[in-house]
Parts: structure tokens; sequence; C-alpha cells
């Protein structure tokens, strides 16, 4: 039995994502080529690793217990992968970085393009997501999150502290309804806020996306708590005093340990570290 580590590979990111249409998506091949690969695997293995039910792909007995083995392996070719990345001293190739969707329109796509400048021969891959990637696994080389990381093996710091403002289309007037965070979201510091300063108002429109909301307080749906450098950039709004500001949030960059001497992701962190600092002086 030899089992390629190319089809292993799909065997993890079908356990993972339960379906071969998902698994298909995160791996960037098609759902037929995933199917044909995953009944090569089982045929070389010997055995029927998942079983097909409505509701998706679960693990059989011997998938379940080939599935330790397989992230083993995933873990040292990735390992060997991010050594061999972080010893490439050439200063040219791509870099991903993943981000919230505001984050990145609004505050990385400037720095990017000033970094773009001085060095053409460096390309950024920007993917705007609320999903966390992994770094372990090089799905990003360069991550921003609202929260501190919890993954291993990470060098994190705290790159800005981000403002919110309430805010309304100018001239608008009646009573106040509410643009606010989806329910999956309503957890969140400045969603709480908004419904403790206006008790009882209705709430018009709910989103995951700030833009979105930025977008339908622009349109006169209602009163929406945004971070400052998305709201103050829309000119058909303005800011509402409620009596207290929004609670702000801190915004966390990471990256693994193991890409730390990359020279073309040093000099992209020491220029973001750099322009959000200039940046953050406008707000």
């Amino acid at each position: 039995m030899h089992a390629e580590w190319s089809d292993v590979r799909i065997f993890l990111a079908i356990a993972r994502a339960g379906s071969l249409g998902a698994a298909a998506r995160s791996c960037g091949l098609t759902q037929p080529t995933m199917g044909r690969r995953l009944k090569a695997l089982e045929a070389v293995i010997g055995q029927t690793l998942f079983q097909r039910t409505a509701h998706g792909f679960v693990l059989t007995d011997e998938g379940s217990a080939m599935l330790p083995h397989a992230e083993r392996m995933e873990e040292e070719f990735l390992s060997l992968e991010r050594a061999v990345a972080g010893s490439d001293y050439r200063f040219q190739g791509g870099l991903r970085v993943t981000s919230s969707d505001w984050f990145g329109v609004h505050v990385l796509t400037p720095v990017f393009a000033r970094f773009a400048e001085m060095h053409p021969d460096v390309t950024i891959e920007l993917v705007t997501d609320s999903r966390i990637y992994s770094l372990a696994r090089r799905e990003t080389d360069l991550a921003f999150r609202i929260t501190r990381f919890e993954e291993v093996d990470v060098v994190q710091r705290k790159v800005m502290r981000v403002d919110y403002a309430a805010y309304r289309k100018r001239g608008m007037e009646g009573d106040p309804r509410l643009i606010t965070m989806d329910a999956a979201l309503s957890h969140l510091p400045d969603a709480i806020w908004l419904a403790e300063r206006l008790p009882g108002a209705p709430v018009a429109f709910r989103s995951n996306d700030r833009q979105a909301q930025a977008r339908a307080c622009a349109e006169g749906l209602g009163i929406a708590v945004l971070p400052i450098p998305l709201g103050d950039l829309q000119p058909q709004i303005e800011r509402l005093d409620l009596g207290a500001a929004p609670p702000a949030r801190d915004v966390w960059m990471g990256y693994h340990r193991d890409l730390r001497r990359l020279p073309r992701l040093r000099a992209l962190i020491d220029h973001i570290v750099e322009g959000l600092a200039a940046d953050a002086a406008q707000f």
C-alpha cells in the first residue's frame, strides 16, 4: 500500500468539510475530481473511508482510524513547506492576507497599494472573509483579527485600536430604527451597545457585512454603529451623539513563526505597521 500525500490531502479536506463540494472549493478542484481521487485512495488502502449519507460524508471506523495518521502526515508536510518558504530570500513572489471585509477594503488596500509601488515583484492576494483561515496549514500567510490568536506557533501583535461611532443619514429625523449585526453576531459589543442605547427601537436591517450596514445607513434605513475609518468615508451619513461612544476594538496581526525570516513578509509587516500608524492619526 502506498498513498500519495496529494490523495491524503483530499481525504483530510473531505473529512473536515463533510461534503465533496465544500472540500473541492477548499482545494481548488472540481467535485468530480475530488470524487475520483477519493475512490483511488480507497482502492489503494482497500477500505471504505466515508459513509455517504443524505447529510454528507461521515467517516467510517476505518476512516476515523486513518484520520490522526493523516493529520500527522499533514503537519510534517506543512512544517517542511513552511521551512522551505521561510528560507526563500528572494524579494519576489506572493503573499496571502486575510481580514474582515471593511478592514481589508478601506484600511489595508491603501497600504498595500503603496507597498506595491515600492515592491513590484511581490504579489499580494487579499481575501476578505469571516472564516478563520489557518496559518499552520498556510491557508494564509498573514491574518488580521479583532481577537487574539489562539493557535500555537503564531507570532502576533496588536496593530491598531479601532474606534466606533453611531451614524445616521444626513438630515434624517423621526423615530429611530436600528441597523445592526445578524443574529450570529448579535453578541458583538457594538451591537449590544446600540440596543442598550436605544431600547425598544425596531430593527430595520441586519447584516454581518459592515459595508452593507453603511450603505443601508446612507439609504436612510436607520442608525448604525460603524468603525470610524469606514463611517467617516461615507459622505451621505453623519455621526450621531447618543451620550457615549461605542466600545472600541483592537486589531491583531498574526503569522506563523516559521515564516518570520521571509524577506517579503517582513517587509510587508513593517510597511503595514508604519502605514496603519500614519492612517490611524487621521481618525
